[in-house]
C-alpha cells in the first residue's frame, strides 16, 4: 500500500473555502496514486467558536477549574467537530470518509491527562479501511488509555498524531499543512528577507523547534527521525513544494537544498532570566553543585545555558519561574543576582560542525549592532547568545545578513 498521511492545521480547516483547498490537496494524493489517511486539528484558534483555548476558557468561566481527566474530554472535542464537517466536505466531492477518535484510529496512550504518551498504535482498522477505499479522518492531539479514557498528547499534538500514524502505516511520507509556505530560516515577522528552505535535516528542525522556532511540533520530528519518513511543510492555501525534513539517507533521492550555506537557520526564544549564583560562603553547607541543582530541580525548574565555576553558577531559567527560583534560593541562603528580560538567539546548522571561527563571526555581528553578548553556549551544531529582549530582534536580523541567509543571496 502507498499510504500518504496529511496532516490539516487549525487555520487549514477554519473556513468553507479552505476546506474545499483540503479536498483539493486529498484529491491531488489520490490522483498521484496514494491512499490518503488524514489528520486534523480543531477549527481555527483562540477566539474561534470550536478552537481548543476557546473551550477551555469556557470551562473556566463557571469559575470551577475542571480536573485533568474532564478537560481532556472537553479538549477533545474541537478535533471531533473538524473531522466531521471535513469529512462531509469530503463525501460532497463523491470520496467515502468516516470519522475517527484518536482511539478508534488504534492510539493507545498512558493516563497522564494533557500530555499523554503514545505507547502503540493498532493500526488494523485504519488498513481495513483504506481497502475498501475509505478515507480515514482522524481527530488529532488525541488517543485513549488502556481503560479506554479520552487522553490528549499536548498542545501541538496534532503533529505528533500525524507523525505517528505514519510511522504505524509505513507511510511514504507525512505531509503537515499549515498557513506557511514551509520551513524559513528565521521567523519572516522579524526578517523581511527569510526564505523558504527547500531541504533540512530532521535534527536541525528539531533544534530550531527546541531553540524557539514554531515550526512542527519536537516530538513529531523525533517520531519521523526514528521511522525516516520524510515529513514536508507545506502551505494548504497554495501549489508550493514547500519544505522536506528528511535525514541523511544517501539511498533516498530528496530534492537537493541549492542553498550551500553554513547555517540553516535562526531561532529565537524570548522571556528569560539570567541567574548568577556565587559561591562565597553564604550559603554554607548547602553550597556544593549538588545541592544547588537538586534544590532547583526538585522546584520543577528547567535551567539551561549552564556555567559552572568553582566561585559562581550561571544559568538562564523562563521568567514565569523567577517567583518559585527566589523562594527556594532564599531558603538556603545562596547569594544570587538576576538579569530579567533576556532572550536567546540560536544559529543552527548540520554543516557548522569542526568549523573554526563561526562563534567570533557571531559575536563579531552582534558587537557591529553594538548589541551586548550576555552569555554563550554551543554544540556541534548550535550556538546560543544570551541578549537583551530590547535587542533580540536586531540580533537575529544582523546574524541572518553576517551568514548571508537572504533571498538576495541565493
Amino acid at each position: 500500500m502507498k499510504i500518504l498521511v496529511q496532516k490539516f492545521g487549525g487555520t487549514s480547516v477554519a473556513t468553507n473555502e479552505r476546506r474545499e483547498m483540503v479536498v483539493d490537496k486529498i484529491e491531488g494524493a489520490i490522483n498521484k496514486g496514494f491512499l490518503p489517511v488524514v489528520v486534523v486539528s480543531a477549527i481555527g484558534r483562540s477566539g474561534d467558536p470550536y478552537a481548543t483555548d476557546t473551550l477551555i476558557n469556557l470551562a473556566n468561566s463557571v469559575g470551577v477549574s475542571s480536573n485533568p481527566r474532564e478537560m481532556d474530554l472537553l479538549m477533545s472535542c474541537g478535533e471531533i467537530i473538524s473531522c466531521v464537517i471535513l469529512a462531509n466536505t469530503i463525501k460532497k466531492r463523491g470520496f467515502e470518509s468516516i470519522v475517527l477518535t484518536g482511539g478508534q484510529a488504534g492510539i493507545i496512550t498512558d493516563e497522564n491527562f494533557g500530555d499523554a504518551e503514545v505507547l502503540r498504535v493498532e493500526p488494523q482498522f485504519i488498513y481495513d479501511c483504506i481497502a475498501e477505499n475509505i478515507i480515514p479522518v482522524i481527530a488529532g492531539f488525541q488517543g485513549k488509555s488502556e481503560k479506554g479514557e479520552i487522553t490528549t498528547l499536548g498542545r501541538g499534538g496534532s503533529d505528533v498524531t500525524g507523525a505517528i500514524m505514519g510511522e504505524a502505516l509505513n507511510a511514504e511520507a507525512v505531509e503537515i499543512y499549515t498557513d506557511v509556505e514551509g520551513v524559513m530560516t528565521a521567523d519572516p515577522r522579524i526578517v523581511p528577507d527569510a526564505m523558504v528552505m527547500d531541504t533540512i535535516y530532521y535534527n536541525e528542525v528539531f533544534q530550531m523547534a527546541e531553540y524557539g522556532a514554531k515550526v512542527i511540533h519536537p516530538r513529531a520530528v523525533e517520531v519521523a527521525m526514528r521511522s525516516s519518513i520524510p515529513l514536508l511543510i507545506k502551505n494548504t492555501m497554495t501549489d508550493s513544494a514547500g519544505t522536506l525534513i528528511t535525514n541523511c539517507d544517501k539511498n533516498r533521492r530528496y530534492r537537493y537544498d541549492k542553498r550551500d550555506k553554513l547555517l540553516t537557520a535562526i531561532a529565537h526564544v524570548s522571556g528569560r532570566a539570567r541567574v548568577r549564583i556565587r559561591f562565597d560562603g553564604s550559603g554554607g553547607e548547602y553550597e556544593s553543585d549538588n545541592q544547588l541543582f537538586n534544590t532547583i530541580a526538585a522546584e520543577g525548574i528547567s535551567i539551561d545555558m549552564i556555567n559552572v565555576n568553582p566561585d559562581f553558577k550561571v544559568f538562564i531559567v523562563e521568567e514565569i519561574n523567577i517567583e518559585k527560583l527566589k523562594e527556594a534560593l532564599g531558603k538556603y541562603g545562596y547569594n544570587y543576582e538576576l538579569r530579567t528580560n533576556c532572550s536567546k538567539v540560536t544559529i543552527i546548522g548540520n554543516k557548522m560542525r569542526g568549523v573554526p571561527g563561526v562563534m567570533a563571526k557571531a559575536i563579531n555581528a552582534l558587537a557591529k549592532q553594538n548589541i551586548e553578548v550576555l552569555q554563550t553556549s554551543d554544540s556541534h551544531t548550535t550556538i546560543s547568545c544570551l541578549v537583551e529582549s530590547v535587542n533580540a530582534n536586531a540580533a537575529v536580523n544582523a546574524l541572518h545578513q553576517e551568514f548571508d541567509m537572504g533571498k538576495t543571496t541565493v
